[in-house]
């Protein structure tokens, strides 16, 4: 399915947002293509804040970083590949971890960098929801409830 990159950046924002919230974290997507982060997290209490960096692929691809490493920022980085599939898959990191896995290139001139995807697909942070962890009072996920 080819999408509008606008629709693959939501889908990845609201399914992070999604599986923040089953964390106990209250959730607040920022304004879009703002500099910055993309999702605040906030505990309950609001003693304790995160701010998360999402990145949304359709595919397996690798995660464009841009012209400079500077823009790694927020306390973590999640990167959403197959966005728009029955399984989407997760990778959580660290900005330090993005910069230091990143790649780096030259063409007629230009810098580029990018983090491949055997580069993030690592088990360490596949689906490690747990490295951001939980925003109830309790420290633990809320329960989930069946219908």
């Amino acid at each position: 399915m080819n999408l509008n990159p606008q629709i693959t950046g939501n889908l990845g924002l609201y399914y992070c947002c999604y599986k923040l919230s089953l964390l106990g974290w209250n959730v607040m997507p920022t304004a879009r293509n703002a500099r910055g982060v993309d999702i605040i997290a906030y505990s309950n209490d609001a003693s304790h804040f995160k701010g998360i960096q999402v990145k949304a692929l359709s595919k397996r691809n690798p995660v464009p970083l841009g012209q400079s490493l500077e823009k790694c920022m927020g306390d973590f980085w999640v990167v959403i590949n197959k966005v728009a599939s029955e399984s989407p898959q997760a990778f959580v990191l660290t900005p330090a971890e993005v910069k230091a896995l990143a790649k780096r290139g030259e063409k007629d001139g230009r810098v580029s960098y990018w983090l491949q995807p055997t580069s993030y697909e690592q088990p360490q942070f596949k689906e490690a929801w747990e490295r951001i962890g939980h925003g109830g009072l309790d420290d633990q996920p809320f329960n989930q409830v069946d219908a």
